[in-house]
């Protein structure tokens, strides 16, 4: 369904508040905001006027950014006005009244929210939402509910201006090149940490990788098999693997790739490969100075907030890992016409790239059209939703 279902639909605007709900969201920017798309939701079904959502400061990057720093505070109050009442503050009588703390049930639909959640109003006026992430059924909604989390998502959370203008910046400079591939390259630390991937690093990598997880005592899972990992796709395909990916699928040299991710562990050791395969590899460190990033740069969600515009804007979108970016990229990208989104099947691919390795298989036209054949319906065309 493209961007032009998800119009306004026709229904009341926001009826009698009954109280007030604080959000307080959790993980990474994507993460974050698919909550807040949720709690919009969630706002409209508890009759509640929703306080400006608390952002994380906690997690594994430690950003301090607020609201306004990131989005457009003043735009997502205005384009929610007709369908959720939303407001900067806490009225002052209610800062210090006692508040409802929950930790909303996980994948619920309406009927949770109304008849656990709405009798909180006849004893507290304000309701805190501990957790954002996954609190909100992906199916069996009303459609006026569940095209308002979409566009709260799509339209309601744009990017606050300096980030919108830098970011189109990036993109303007990025089609100088040509027609190119935003290549979201989960290979940065946390993933490598959280996920246990370590094929293709040092010792040394993998024992600082596995000092990480153990000592981040929010990942539950400690002991992970690497190689179990890998050959189950669980793994973020590796700058090597995807430089195999990209040349199978006939993408030629001269093709402009631009790579949305943060620091990629190992540095520039971990490129060579990619490199060497596709020259024009930019990212938005290349393509702005060090003047216009420095007012982003300390933040991790006002750096991702740039990788996602270059990303949405891309004519090709290849993600590395189906993380909460990915998701999010992909799903704007729907919205927007079903742009061009290729999701790698890391399972079978890394099947190939092992045959590769070991001789068993040459790098060439056999092995491009086993990769071709396998990702001829694994380009962002329509198809029905999945999942709770």
């Amino acid at each position: 369904v493209g961007r032009s279902d998800f119009g306004r639909p026709v229904f009341s605007g926001p009826e009698a508040s009954r109280g007030y709900l604080l959000v307080h969201t959790n993980g990474g920017l994507n993460q974050m905001r698919a909550g807040i798309s949720d709690m919009v939701a969630v706002a409209r079904i508890l009759k509640a006027t929703l306080i400006i959502p608390e952002l994380d400061k906690k997690s594994f990057w430690l950003d301090k950014s607020n609201f306004s720093d990131v989005f457009d505070e003043e735009h997502f109050i205005r384009y929610l006005a007709n369908d959720v009442k939303v407001e900067k503050n806490l009225p002052k009588e209610l800062v210090k009244a006692p508040k409802s703390v929950r930790y909303f049930k996980s994948w619920s639909g309406v009927d949770y929210y109304q008849n656990e959640i709405s009798p909180l109003w006849e004893h507290r006026q304000v309701i805190r939402a501990a957790k954002s992430d996954s609190r909100l059924a992906n199916n069996f909604l009303p459609p006026d509910i569940q095209k308002l989390r979409c566009r709260t998502f799509f339209q309601a959370l744009r990017f606050a201006p300096p980030i919108e203008a830098l970011g189109n910046l990036l993109v303007e400079r990025m089609k100088s090149f040509g027609p190119y591939i935003a290549l979201h390259l989960r290979y940065e630390k946390d993933m490598l940490a959280f996920s246990g991937c370590t094929y293709g690093l040092s010792d040394t990598e993998s024992e600082e990788l596995a000092m990480i997880r153990g000592n981040t005592t929010y990942w539950k899972v400690k002991d992970i098999d690497p190689l179990e990992q890998r050959s189950h796709g669980h793994c973020p395909l590796t700058p090597k693997e995807v430089g195999m990916f990209l040349s199978a699928l006939g993408y030629p040299s001269s093709t402009p790739v631009y790579i949305a991710a943060g620091e990629i562990y190992g540095g520039e050791s971990h490129m060579v490969d990619l490199q060497s395969r596709f020259p024009i590899l930019m990212n938005k460190e290349k393509l702005a100075s060090a003047e216009e990033l420095r007012p982003f740069s300390q933040y991790a969600s006002q750096m991702a907030a740039l990788d996602y515009i270059v990303s949405v804007e891309s004519d090709v979108f290849i993600p590395s890992y189906s993380g909460n970016m990915a998701r999010a990229v992909a799903g704007h990208r729907r919205f927007h016409g079903h742009r061009k989104t290729i999701s790698p099947d890391r399972k079978a691919l890394v099947h190939l790239f092992d045959k590769v390795d070991s001789g068993l298989l040459d790098e060439g036209k056999r092995l491009s059209q086993k990769i071709i054949e396998m990702h001829q319906k694994r380009q962002g065309s329509p198809r029905k939703r999945k999942g709770p």
